[in-house]
């Protein structure tokens, strides 16, 4: 099951996306945590047509992806061990043919930078960022998912 991010309660988008672009992601965050930062970008990037805040929240998308990528790398705290070990999930989010997470992660850093480019067609754009904001769900749910046998 996905884990919603949850924002400071605003009064105005513009306050969500204030929000995320001003809070920085702390370096001592788990895999977890940038997921969940990751969804929570992706999703301000696709209700957000100012091409300036676009490229901010990229930026910042970039970021995440990339933190992301180093922490698959790296072994998992006991705390997310146990955290994937209490659930018994049967068939993955994703097809066996994506089942490396850098796979995935250079996907959503590719189509991050074409959308940050800026130089896209406006169709193009929306339909390229409806699929990173989709990948990145996507991704950020596979990252969660149980795989640890508690046996």
């Amino acid at each position: 099951m996905a884990t919603i991010p949850t924002l400071l309660h605003s009064k105005s988008d513009e306050s969500v996306v204030d929000h995320l672009i001003a809070r920085p992601l702390p370096e001592s965050a788990d895999r977890f945590e940038v997921a969940d930062n990751c969804t929570a970008l992706v999703c301000v990037l696709i209700e957000t047509d100012d091409s300036a805040t676009r490229a901010v929240l990229c930026d910042r998308l970039l970021h995440a992806l990339g933190q992301l990528r180093a922490l698959c790398d790296t072994e998992l705290p006991p705390a997310l061990i146990a955290q994937l070990i209490e659930g018994e999930k049967l068939t993955s989010s994703v097809p066996d043919c994506w089942q490396e997470t850098s796979v995935q992660l250079d996907y959503a850093m590719a189509l991050t930078q074409a959308i940050a480019g800026g130089t896209l067609p406006a169709e193009v754009a929306k339909a390229l960022t409806g699929l990173l904001h989709d990948m990145v769900w996507l991704l950020a749910e596979y990252v969660k998912e149980p795989y640890i046998s508690a046996h």
